[in-house]
């Protein structure tokens, strides 16, 4: 039987609803009631690494909890790894490992929408499919994964789209990966990876501002004047920007990296357009143009490329499709 690693970050997972109808972490994380119905699918070593809201996660605690799992790695055999984690930032949390980790075992996240004791509680089947993807030797080489709701999503592509509903997680540009039924794990898509880069420490900062019609060029100069170390913008549609900032950006991309990304949900940016403020002046200004990221991952993408000392072509191809 194969042996996992259970990793608790915290999140509603692991949270229960108290009598006044709010949601609060517990001092027992609920959803480990659940792993005897997991014996059949692996020996459980169960670690907790931390119990924390996910709005409380953070890029320092993304990096300690990948080198948590490269030291549980290195001290024992596991032929898989979940993680519980709450939603909020469970995609940053997936991507940062994506691109630094590069664990030789599946790597899934997991987390639930609804607490332990709310009723349709979604944590113990989110869980358990989660385990058994876990262990599957289709998960293998597919980079880390997310699990939720029966679907089964890249780390690159998915993202949280709702609310409160518990069918949350979706890929909005290449759709899931794969699915859990009652009998299999199928993974009918191959998920395409980079090699990873691990970091030792998390010092630069990288700001994500999202473009307006009108937008005032205060804000751009304020990245600056902040002391900040990269920019991620959201622009418009396919890559475009209101005149009024395009002074400013000029100004900003000579003293440090600027990467965009659409405030669109799908799609990709291009430069496509040729007037003041359009993507093929932005391209020409040397601002490099992301793959289909969010504007939370990108930023995290930044942050990695930064730490690792990389050149400006260096940064441009890793947000390039070759992902």
């Amino acid at each position: 039987m194969n042996h996992l690693l259970l990793i608790h970050t915290g999140g509603t997972i692991a949270m229960s609803q108290s009598g006044s109808g709010h949601v609060m972490p517990s001092e027992v994380n609920p959803i480990d009631a659940t792993l005897p119905k997991a014996t059949d699918i692996a020996n459980i070593t169960t670690k907790h690494f931390s119990n924390i809201p996910s709005p409380h996660m953070t890029p320092e605690k993304m990096l300690e909890l990948a080198q948590f799992i490269n030291q549980q790695l290195t001290q024992d055999t596991y032929d898989g790894v979940v993680i519980t984690h709450g939603t909020d930032t469970l995609e940053e949390t997936a991507y940062f490992l994506q691109i630094t980790l590069g664990a030789p075992v599946p790597i899934v996240l997991t987390g639930a929408m609804r607490s332990s004791n709310e009723v349709g509680s979604d944590g113990e089947f989110n869980l358990i499919t989660a385990l058994r993807v876990a262990q599957s030797d289709v998960a293998r080489g597919k980079g880390v994964l997310v699990v939720f709701n029966g679907e089964i999503h890249s780390a690159f592509n998915v993202t949280k789209t709702h609310t409160s509903s518990v069918d949350t997680f979706k890929s909005v540009h290449f759709g899931n990966v794969g699915m859990v039924t009652k009998d299999h794990v199928l993974i009918y898509s191959q998920p395409t990876t980079k090699q990873p880069k691990m970091i030792s420490t998390i010092t630069k900062r990288v700001a994500v501002l999202k473009v307006v019609a009108g937008m005032d060029p205060d804000l751009i100069e304020a990245v600056l004047a902040l002391g900040y170390d990269g920019l991620v913008l959201e622009v418009l549609g396919q890559g475009n920007v209101p005149p009024s900032i395009v002074p400013a950006l000029e100004l900003l991309v000579e003293r440090m990296p600027v990467v965009i990304v659409s405030r669109c949900f799908n799609g990709i940016v291009q430069d496509v357009y040729g007037y003041v403020g359009g993507g093929q002046q932005l391209k020409e200004m040397g601002i490099i143009f992301s793959n289909g990221l969010n504007s939370q991952k990108a930023r995290l993408r930044l942050l990695v490329e930064l730490e690792s000392g990389s050149s400006q072509a260096v940064m441009e191809h890793s947000f390039s499709f070759q992902q």
